[in-house]
């Protein structure tokens, strides 16, 4: 599939065939596209929760996320985090392929760009997330199947029920599967003119 279909044809469909399974290679396949997504300083902080336990998603539907059906209907649900603490972790490892002097300046600037600035770590933990969801949604389109990205759910009592650790961020979660109801028309998107702004407001 192009690109650019893959783009034009995702939608947020909420109906999936329980029954279908994915196959062992294709979720390898998309979790291995998916992590080609870019972050900052190619710290790859995202971390993804596969929610494969059926008691555990139908009780994220049925008790913190609204009865969404695809929860537990859909091929694979991905809930989305980050380490917004890994610029700290080893951060080499991030530039094991690269060439020593670029490996290092890189290294010594990961510090001081986010130390002591929470707010930059959070948000780069989120801008890394939605690159990442965006990333998988259209390698599933590429694949054949389906998505729905999900923010309809109690962060909160999931993170708990997941254990998520203290240095990390939630995120939203996508559903992937056989869709087997057609998306509504699309709403319609705004007009160029009001979206893009040439160098100032």
């Amino acid at each position: 599939m192009q690109v650019k279909d893959a783009i034009f044809n995702r939608r947020a469909i909420k109906h999936f065939d329980a029954d279908h399974k994915m196959t062992a290679a294709e979720e390898k396949e998309l979790l291995e596209t998916t992590i080609q997504a870019p972050t900052s300083f190619n710290i790859q902080h995202w971390r993804f929760v596969i929610l494969r336990d059926p008691e555990l998603r139908a009780k994220i539907r049925k008790e913190h996320g609204n009865d969404q059906a695809q929860m537990t209907d859909a091929s694979l649900l991905v809930l989305f985090t980050a380490d917004m603490k890994a610029w700290q972790k080893e951060p080499s490892r991030y530039f094991a392929n690269a060439p020593k002097e670029v490996a290092e300046m890189l290294v010594n600037w990961m510090g001081p760009f986010h130390e002591g600035r929470e707010w930059l770590q959070r948000d780069e933990a989120q801008r890394s997330i939605g690159l990442a969801m965006q990333t998988m949604m259209l390698a599933a389109q590429g694949l054949g199947y389906q998505s729905c990205p999900m923010i309809g759910f109690d962060i909160e009592a999931v993170a708990k029920l997941i254990n998520l650790p203290d240095d990390h961020v939630m995120g939203p979660m996508v559903a992937i599967g056989k869709g087997t109801k057609e998306a509504w028309p699309k709403p319609g998107q705004l007009p160029l003119d009001e979206v893009v702004i040439e160098n100032s407001f």
